[in-house]
């Protein structure tokens, strides 16, 4: 079973809006930072959604993640449950163009505030603009590109999403700030396992920051871009830094 310090590092319930991707950082940090030691069982899924605060269904996708990224694994029978795998990955990184590069809270932090100055206010301005029939369409055609790319396509059309956006704001000088930061967060991204869950819920909050701003409504499509990007980086620091 988990240690004591392990329970009560779970037991801090997750905030909604990112339920999934904080689920998952919530369960790495507990693994990574040994809190739950390889070989531990985890709690029964009625007392860890419990503990998360979130559906069982987000935790099943949680812990399929996991699994898939090789930190935990699922057994069946009398003694069954979710354990931690006895061995866990040996990097972090080791899927990704940096593998071995350790990731520091600085580097996260500095992605993520400039996202947040930038596509934020992006989707802000966007909303706020009275959009010509072209640009319109061009956001709605990015939308519905990423909404349907396969997983190997999926990065670059999610950020020509994020990059129409910024082009829409108004400011053709903000594209090429908002194509560093996508840049810098894909080196990180590229890092991680390829989530299916994560992708859907980006894909639904995609759909919520593009209504928002086709109808005009800024402080709604701030709001979402903001939601969206403390997914991603939650799941950065799950993956590849040690902060709680």
């Amino acid at each position: 079973m988990p240690t004591r310090e392990g329970i009560e590092l779970l037991a801090h319930a997750v905030r909604p809006a990112n339920a999934y991707e904080e689920t998952v950082q919530r369960l790495l940090q507990s693994v990574r930072l040994g809190l739950i030691m390889p070989g531990d069982r985890l709690p029964s899924e009625r007392d860890l959604s419990t503990m998360l605060g979130v559906s069982r269904d987000t935790l099943r996708d949680a812990i399929s993640t996991l699994a898939e990224a090789g930190y935990v694994v699922s057994r069946r029978g009398r003694y069954g449950g979710t354990f931690v795998q006895d061995e866990l990955p040996v990097s972090d990184r080791s899927s990704g163009a940096g593998a071995g590069a350790p990731v520091d809270d600085a580097e996260v932090d500095d992605v993520t505030i400039l996202r947040r100055i930038v596509e934020v206010g992006a989707a802000r301005e966007a909303a706020d603009r009275e959009l010509p029939a072209a640009a319109r369409a061009s956001l709605a055609t990015a939308l519905e590109d990423c909404g349907s790319a396969s997983l190997a396509d999926y990065r670059r059309l999610d950020s020509r999403l994020h990059l129409t956006i910024a082009e829409v704001s108004g400011a053709p000088s903000l594209v090429p700030v908002a194509a560093n930061a996508r840049t810098r967060l894909n080196a990180l991204l590229d890092s991680i396992p390829v989530l299916a869950p994560n992708i859907e819920h980006s894909n639904q909050q995609h759909e919520r920051i593009v209504a928002a701003i086709l109808s005009g409504r800024s402080d709604e499509a701030a709001a979402a871009m903001n939601e969206h990007i403390a997914g991603s980086e939650a799941l950065l620091r799950g993956f590849l830094t040690d902060s709680l």
